[in-house]
């Protein structure tokens, strides 16, 4: 059963790579993968001779809000037949190869993904099965290979794992960072220097400057810490009334 592979057609966001998960052994990992791909915007993904066939219920239930990429999954035989649209293909490993071919980190392969897509390019990522990764005779069929840079000592990753970095990795460039409105300005160095202005004053009645000699050292250590603070109007008002409460409450004595 084979879905529909819409990667040169509509795309909310633009042309991407495609994800190819070479013989996966669970559902649950084909689904954590579609999540994955879809926290970062990828939607389209094809899969290699999966071991419990297709549809899969557990890749669905596992898949949790990211159902749009498995209703468009493509199921092929082999991983020529999967890659074989493709002008440039990627695969994820982390053993030592003795093929010749470059090897880029995630964040590497993904700069040269954007740069071979906007050039026409047609680009997917390998990802090998869970248990041993991807064979010889997959690795030859890519380009470039992908390592991510790991532990030597435990250099397995999981099939979602390794489809998480490389989604984020594309993603990161491509999807804008939800960022809060800022509701109040940033407060103006006027605006900082008189709250201490007020401040020290204070602190002048209540003989807080002591011993004398180490006025001067105290004084600049207290306007340097208000001074590197990102402080809003918002925040000087609050520290005002602060101010304010305090000495109203505990009033120094003259």
């Amino acid at each position: 059963m084979a879905g529909t592979d819409h990667a040169q057609g509509r795309d909310w966001h633009g042309p991407q790579p495609v994800f190819v998960l070479v013989r996966p052994q669970m559902g649950e990992n084909i689904g954590a993968a579609a999540r994955a791909m879809w926290n970062f915007g990828l939607e389209h993904m094809r899969i290699v001779d999966p071991r419990d066939g297709w549809p899969n219920p557990a890749a669905s239930a596992t898949a949790s809000g990211a159902a749009r990429v498995l209703d468009q999954v493509r199921i092929d035989a082999t991983t020529a037949q999967s890659v074989a649209d493709l002008t440039h293909v990627y695969a994820t490993t982390a053993r030592p190869r003795e093929l010749t071919k470059p090897v880029l980190s995630p964040q590497e392969a993904m700069e040269d993904a954007r740069a071979r897509i906007a050039a026409g390019e047609r680009v997917g990522v390998m990802f090998g099965p869970e248990r041993a990764g991807l064979e010889n005779a997959d690795v030859v069929l890519a380009n470039t290979i992908i390592t991510v840079p790991v532990n030597p000592a435990f250099a397995s990753l999981n099939l979602a794992q390794c489809a998480l970095l490389v989604a984020y990795e594309w993603g990161r460039e491509v999807l804008p960072v939800a960022r809060p409105e800022q509701k109040h300005r940033p407060a103006n160095r006027v605006e900082v220097t008189r709250l201490l202005e007020a401040l020290e004053a204070r602190l002048d009645r209540a003989d807080f400057y002591r011993p004398e000699h180490k006025r001067e050292h105290m004084r600049t250590t207290l306007h340097n810490m208000f001074y590197r603070l990102d402080l809003t109007e918002a925040d000087i008002r609050i520290l005002h009334g602060i101010h304010r409460a305090l000495a109203d409450r505990h009033p120094t004595r003259e």
